[in-house]
């Protein structure tokens, strides 16, 4: 089977091996002469993300190339603690969230798909149109290039567009080890912010990574040209927000965030949507989605004895599961932007709620087991 990957980011990249392992003959092509190099931010995969990757073949690369991040502590603005879970599992799970910078995740997955066998080529942007001669002779299309696909549009013209969500991202890292306010854990740290949230992480090297993502009905003119004045602006009345911010010296990544409304054709005869492209579904999980739709395509494919009905069986396994977390994401994203009466409401009720249902709340999340690949 001749398999055309649309995308070299972390869910074509996947895609490729996966499919590599069952045996097809795959060609991913990647608009970006890089697209492992200084693109984005940091990112977080949970376990059920990581059980994918072990189903790939690569999890102890990525585990190497990030570090373990135990748990999630949300605070607020006046530095109230409101919660302290485990990060992206349950308690009693053995693996461990990891973090890294999204180049290094890129990076690892191409290498491995390399030596699964896949072709990859850079610099080739295609259309996603079936005529397109990159891809006409394939026998499947992965369309895996991201929450603007071109893929999606030809699959069907009438597809949603994305819309501005209300936030832009702007991330770094301090430029060395900074003292904390206050006893600040290890841990992935989300601080409910006047203007937005703001994300922290202490890294092993003693610096710190950081997210801020502002609120905004109207999204700036330029985003890229956001720099640490604008933000210490808009995270002067939070404490620690504001002492990592002023250790550091520069921003690494700035982004508009987007929503896209359930897309309802994902794949056709032998076109096929994957991670953001299908299903941008954010909440900390969109790297460990992408994973999970790698595994069960390829799995499908090798189960199925044609490509349509590989697709449909693929579509319906995967539809339920990222359309709840599409809901959750959306709960999540409207917690950032909550006016002032809504987040004293929130300081009030979560520290008695929070800790006592995440567990039970999050299982079905976090105990997904993608399966093995076929040998």
């Amino acid at each position: 089977m001749r398999v055309a990957v649309v995308g070299g980011g972390v869910a074509g990249s996947a895609s490729a091996i996966a499919l590599a392992r069952v045996g097809a003959r795959v060609t991913v092509y990647e608009a970006h002469e890089d697209p492992a190099g200084p693109v984005g931010s940091f990112v977080s995969l949970s376990v059920n993300g990581l059980r994918a990757l072990d189903a790939l073949g690569c999890l102890e690369p990525v585990q190497r190339a990030g570090f373990p991040v135990d748990r999630q502590r949300m605070w607020s603005g006046r530095d109230r603690l409101l919660a302290d879970v485990p990060r992206g599992r349950r308690s009693g799970d053995p693996l461990r969230s990891v973090t890294l910078m999204r180049a290094d995740l890129i990076r690892a997955l191409r290498e491995e798909a390399a030596r699964s066998g896949a072709r990859i080529i850079v610099g080739r942007r295609v259309s996603g149109d079936s005529h397109d001669p990159l891809i006409s002779g394939a026998d499947l299309v992965v369309g895996a290039d991201g929450i603007w696909s071109a893929t999606r549009r030809a699959l069907n013209p009438a597809a949603p567009q994305p819309r501005y969500a209300g936030l832009y991202s702007v991330s770094g890292a301090t430029d060395g080890p900074v003292r904390l306010p206050g006893d600040r854990p290890q841990g992935f740290n989300m601080v409910f912010a006047r203007r937005g949230a703001f994300i922290y992480l202490p890294a092993p090297d003693g610096t710190v990574w950081w997210s801020a993502q502002v609120a905004a009905t109207d999204p700036p003119p330029d985003v890229a040209a956001v720099g640490l004045a604008e933000l210490t602006e808009s995270f002067r009345t939070e404490k620690t927000p504001l002492a990592v911010l002023l250790a550091s010296t520069a921003v690494a990544a700035a982004t508009l965030l987007h929503v896209l409304p359930p897309v309802t054709c994902r794949h056709g005869d032998r076109i096929v949507l994957i991670g953001d492209a299908a299903h941008p579904v954010g909440a900390g999980q969109g790297a460990s989605m992408a994973v999970e739709d790698a595994v069960a395509l390829a799995r499908e494919v090798a189960a199925t004895k044609t490509v349509p009905a590989a697709l449909a069986a693929f579509d319906r396994l995967r539809h339920d599961r990222t359309g709840k977390l599409a809901k959750t994401a959306a709960a999540n994203r409207d917690a950032k932007t909550a006016g002032p009466v809504a987040a004293r409401l929130r300081e009030i009720i979560m520290p008695f709620f929070f800790n006592r249902f995440y567990e039970k709340a999050t299982g079905w999340l976090y105990d997904h087991d993608p399966g093995q690949l076929p040998a």
